[in-house]
C-alpha cells in the first residue's frame, strides 16, 4: 500500500472514533495486565477511544499504546499528547507510522509542548512552544496517520488547522470548543477532553475535582487560557473557585454530567473524551459504566 492510500484508509479510520470517548491518564500507574482489561472493557461498554498522555521519563506513549491496541479490536488509541521533548521527530514519525500500519484507522497521534516545570528538569530548556512546534512539524514531515496538535489559545489552534488534521484540547469548557471551533474552521477535528465526578452531593463532588484543578493552576498554560475565557486572578487562586471548579469539572447525576458532553458537541467537537476522576481505576470505570447510557 502505497502512502497515499495509507493516509486514506487511516483518514478514514478516524470515523470510528464516534462522539465519545475516554482519558484515562489514571492508567499510567496501573499494571499491565490492569491496563488491558481496562481499555477492553471500555471497549465492551461502547466507548470509542481510549486516550493518555505522555510526561518525559515516566512513560512511553507508543509503547502504551501498542499494548491497548494489542488487547483490543475496535477502540480507538489516542496519544494526547505524545511530548514532544521526549523524542526527534523522525522517531516520533517512525512510531506513528509503525501503530498505524499496524492498526489502521485505530490510532489519533496528538503532539504537545508540554509544560515548562515538567521540561526544564529533564535538563532541557522550554522555551518558544509555538516555535519549538513548527520546528517540530517541519522536522517530521508528512504522517500517514491523523494528527492532532494540543492546542489552546488562538495561535496554537491557528497552526493546529494550517498544518495538522486538528487539536486536542485540554481543560477547557464548551466555551472554549466554540471559539476552537472558530479558529480551526469545519474541516478539523476538535477533540476537547471533559473532566466528570459521577456524584450529586456538592462538597464530595468538588472536594474530587479540586484533587484535579489543583495540578492544573499551577501550569501557566492552563491558567493563562482561563484568564482568556474570562476567569479572574481570584478563580484561579489556590485550587479555583466554585465558578472555575464547576465549569472545568462536570459533577452530578449521569444525566447532568451527559449534558455538559452535549455542549462540547453542539459547540463544534467532534469527539468528546470524558475523564473519569476518583480515587483509582476501579472508580473510573464504574463512573464511566453509569455514564454509557445517558451518553447513548
Amino acid at each position: 500500500m502505497n502512502n497515499a492510500a495509507k493516509s486514506a484508509a487511516n483518514a478514514a479510520g478516524t470515523t470510528n472514533l464516534g462522539p465519545v470517548g475516554v482519558y484515562l491518564a489514571a492508567l499510567q500507574r496501573e499494571p499491565v495486565d490492569a491496563q488491558r482489561a481496562a481499555v477492553a472493557w471500555i471497549e465492551e461498554l461502547g466507548y470509542g477511544s481510549v486516550f493518555e498522555g505522555e510526561v518525559v521519563g515516566r512513560n512511553d506513549i507508543f509503547a502504551q499504546e501498542a499494548v491497548w491496541l494489542c488487547a483490543t479490536s475496535r477502540i480507538v488509541a489516542g496519544a494526547g499528547i505524545a511530548n514532544i521533548w521526549a523524542r526527534h521527530p523522525a522517531t516520533a514519525r517512525a512510531a506513528a507510522e509503525a501503530l498505524g500500519e499496524a492498526w489502521p484507522g485505530r490510532f489519533v497521534f496528538g503532539l504537545g509542548v508540554s509544560h515548562a516545570s515538567a521540561i526544564d528538569q529533564t535538563g532541557q530548556r522550554y522555551e518558544r512552544p509555538l516555535e519549538r512546534m513548527r520546528e517540530y512539524l517541519d522536522g517530521m514531515g508528512e504522517v500517514t496517520v491523523p494528527r492532532v496538535l494540543a492546542a489552546l489559545r488562538p495561535r496554537m489552534l491557528e497552526l493546529a488547522r494550517d498544518r495538522t488534521d486538528g487539536a486536542h484540547t485540554y481543560f477547557v469548557p464548551p466555551e472554549h470548543t466554540a471559539q476552537a471551533r472558530a479558529v480551526l474552521g469545519p474541516d478539523r477535528l476538535l477533540i476537547p477532553e471533559q473532566a466528570v465526578v459521577v456524584e450529586t452531593d456538592p462538597a464530595t463532588a468538588r472536594d474530587i475535582a479540586r484533587r484535579h484543578t489543583r495540578r492544573y493552576l499551577e501550569l501557566p498554560n492552563y491558567v493563562n487560557n482561563l484568564k482568556h475565557l474570562g476567569f479572574s486572578d481570584e478563580d484561579v487562586a489556590g485550587t479555583g473557585s466554585d465558578r472555575l471548579v464547576d465549569t472545568i469539572v462536570a459533577w452530578g447525576d449521569a444525566a447532568t454530567v451527559a449534558r455538559r458532553v452535549r455542549a462540547h458537541r453542539d459547540a463544534g467537537a467532534d469527539h468528546v473524551l470524558v475523564q473519569p476522576l476518583g480515587d483509582d481505576i476501579k472508580d473510573a470505570v464504574r463512573q464511566l459504566e453509569e455514564l454509557k447510557p445517558a451518553l447513548a
